[in-house]
């Protein structure tokens, strides 16, 4: 069925149907292994979406911003895991939630930012603190065998208003990965550095450190979770052709793409213009290092069936340059001006960003309203 004509272009679409199936598969997986999950919030930043997680048993949450803490505490949501390297300056923003009963916890992962936190004014309950693990050389973290690990540690535990509450990782490699084999690799580097980062605390004596842990490669590949008390994903809700092109979902499961209009003709370039560019779906060129790269995203019609052939190759700002993978001449009259496709972006995450505004539509295509995203970084106000 074609997406609502009154739409205007470019928007950012979101299937319910591919999103709900998407939640209960990931949730249905934990629940059978037995492992906690803390969907992370970051690519939807929605309370609509995080109600549907927590219908499938969702009781903790992930975020990568203090604003999106913000948004979802005052949606009710509790348990919130900040996932970010905390600085002492944004303190403030957190001991506010949690004196509510928000339950915000925070990460780190140096002995400057632990000793500022031990001596720091912490008004209100004490702060939960994780110890990010670095487990691939990916981002940010500790090595579980380096000395100021336990340093870190210790540090964190003898302060009056701290609480070492466990050790965080983020599979970051498994996206790099070209086989499924490669990614239940990572997965287990991912569970067995983090488990070991664990034990060597505990060994030093300082007591119950959860094991958090997560990616959404890691989380649908891997095969074993022993140790680990909870594990964190967010992609997974919307899935995107990265997401694909690593073996992890299919293009069927998108549930999000940027609905855009032909706009022009260029059949000297072979180019279908449309009026989605940079700041409608991002530059990411993830995909760029994958064998099935798609450029700027793959094109599908209004119903959602991909057109093989076309790509878009580039972007500027409110451009976006669409042509045939194989250099074959387009059909233009397929493509009259004013047509809509849908783009299947490269990384959900960052495309989604672009919006504020999610037009949510049934399988039918039946349009069920608007959901509002939470983007930005300064405080929320209700």
């Amino acid at each position: 069925m074609p997406l609502p004509a009154d739409l205007e272009t470019p928007c950012l679409i979101l299937h319910r149907d591919r999103l709900e199936r998407n939640i209960k598969a990931m949730a249905d997986r934990f629940r059978e292994i037995g492992v906690p999950l803390r969907p992370h919030l970051k690519t939807a930043k929605s309370i609509d979406v995080a109600r549907i997680c927590a219908e499938h048993g969702a009781d903790r949450w992930t975020v990568s911003t203090l604003r999106e803490a913000e948004y979802f505490a005052a949606h009710g949501l509790t348990d919130i895991l900040y996932a970010v390297s905390i600085i002492p300056s944004k303190l403030d923003r957190v001991s506010a939630l949690n004196r509510k009963g928000v339950d915000v916890a925070v990460c780190l992962d140096t002995l400057e930012t632990a000793r500022a936190l031990a001596s720091a004014t912490i008004d209100g309950p004490p702060l939960r603190v994780f110890l990010e693990i670095d487990v691939d050389r990916h981002r940010t973290g500790l090595r579980p065998d380096e000395a100021r690990l336990i340093e870190i540690a210790q540090t964190v535990h003898d302060a009056d208003r701290l609480q070492l509450f466990g050790v965080m990782a983020h599979g970051g490699e498994s996206y790099s990965a070209n086989s499924l084999a490669k990614i239940e690799a990572m997965a287990e580097q991912e569970r067995s550095t983090t488990v070991a980062a664990a034990d060597a605390i505990r060994e030093a004596g300082i007591p119950r450190p959860i094991v958090s842990v997560g990616s959404t490669p890691t989380a649908q590949l891997g095969r074993s979770f022993d140790g680990v008390s909870e594990v964190r994903a967010g992609v997974y809700m919307f899935q995107d052709v990265f997401q694909a092109n690593l073996g992890v979902t299919t293009l069927d499961d998108m549930a999000v793409s940027v609905l855009a209009s032909v706009i022009s003709h260029a059949p000297h370039l072979n180019r279908l213009i449309l009026d989605a560019g940079g700041l409608a779906l991002s530059k990411d060129r993830s995909c760029a290092t994958q064998e099935n790269d798609c450029g700027y995203g793959f094109l599908a019609d209004e119903d959602g069936k991909v057109i093989p052939n076309l790509t878009m190759e580039g972007v500027s700002q409110e451009h976006g340059y669409v042509t045939t993978r194989d250099g074959q001449e387009i059909d233009f009259t397929r493509f009259p001006i004013g047509s809509r496709l849908q783009v299947l972006a490269n990384h959900a995450c960052m495309t989604a960003a672009a919006h504020d505004t999610y037009h949510v539509v049934d399988g039918q295509g039946v349009n069920l309203g608007e959901w509002r995203r939470i983007n930005g970084w300064n405080t929320y106000n209700k």
